[in-house]
């Protein structure tokens, strides 16, 4: 391969990457997987783990998770869905699983967000309130006590 067709080949990856992001930043709440992803591209699923996972530092899978515990942040500080009803909503089908991965993201259960974060974005413009608490990606979130 030329110099050109190796650049414009990544060019293309690129591009199919950004559509892959996308659609999870669009269908977050639908039942994916990196399969189902990759087959909407044409790909196989271990070749766009890895190109994936080398254009954004993160697997599609955790992209996915990243996605679906944001929003769920979202709901849960809106305080009027129990925490099964915010899994469920963003596309989770298991709630341990979900539990488990807002924990590690967010650095408190589910239900001590919820309880906290109502108190904490009181006031405060939902524009503003979104950034503030933004989850840490990739297992950054401090232990507890501690920040």
């Amino acid at each position: 391969m030329t110099r050109s067709s190796t650049q414009a080949q990544r060019l293309r990856d690129l591009a199919m990457l950004r559509r892959v992001k996308d659609r999870i930043d669009r269908e977050y709440a639908q039942p994916l997987d990196v399969e189902a992803l990759a087959r909407g591209v044409n790909v196989s699923a271990g070749h766009l783990s890895r190109e994936f996972k080398r254009a954004y530092g993160e697997s599609p899978y955790s992209y996915l998770m990243t996605r679906r515990i944001e929003r769920a942040m979202a709901l849960l500080r809106r305080g009027d869905m129990s925490v099964t009803e915010v899994c469920f909503a963003v596309g989770s089908s298991s709630l341990g699983t979900f539990s488990t991965r807002f924990t590690e993201l967010v650095g408190m259960s589910p239900s001590a967000y919820r309880a906290e974060a109502a108190e904490a974005t009181v006031g405060m413009p939902p524009c503003v309130a979104k950034q503030v608490t933004r989850p840490i990606r990739n297992r950054e979130a401090p232990p507890a006590g501690r920040k």
